[in-house]
């Protein structure tokens, strides 16, 4: 990846919309602006990173607002993958593989997050869902380079 995906890439996980506003794509930009702090908010995002930050599982379990909190992984890494797409990266057309996968995953912590245990420790809506993101990224460049060199037979 070059130096000008990688930029969109770091502003896109800082803040969905970010990237497509370097990419001067204004509109998008807004809309996953609006689209996040409207799931912020409904979901309680904040206050549940703030309680689990100080290890307040219990609590950050009860305040977050599991309906609106699904749909942010989804938007998340969208956002991540349209920015890089847009900047220039991602040409093949399976290049979303490892953000969609992270999505999924993300998505299945989120719901196991108030029950699924690590090592006898709850991990809660935060923390859980985020080590769920490492082996969608794995599983997906995996996925892709077996796609790539089996069906399209190229390298990536």
């Amino acid at each position: 990846m070059n130096k000008n995906i990688i930029e969109k890439l770091v502003w896109s996980i800082a803040l969905p919309g970010f990237g497509q506003f370097l990419n001067r794509k204004y509109f998008k930009g807004i809309v996953l602006l609006i689209l996040e702090f409207l799931i912020n908010i409904q979901s309680n995002f904040n206050q549940i990173i703030i309680m689990s930050f100080h290890g307040e599982i219990d609590e950050a379990i009860k305040h977050a607002d599991y309906q609106w909190l699904m749909f942010y992984p989804c938007l998340y890494f969208f956002a991540i993958w349209d920015a890089v797409k847009d900047a220039g990266g991602g040409k093949d057309p399976i290049s979303s593989l490892p953000y969609a996968l992270s999505a999924f995953l993300v998505t299945v912590g989120l719901i196991f997050s108030s029950k699924l245990m690590i090592f006898g420790v709850l991990l809660g809506p935060v923390w859980l869902p985020m080590l769920f993101v490492f082996p969608g990224i794995a599983f997906g460049i995996l996925i892709k380079k077996i796609i790539n060199n089996i069906f399209l037979k190229t390298i990536p």
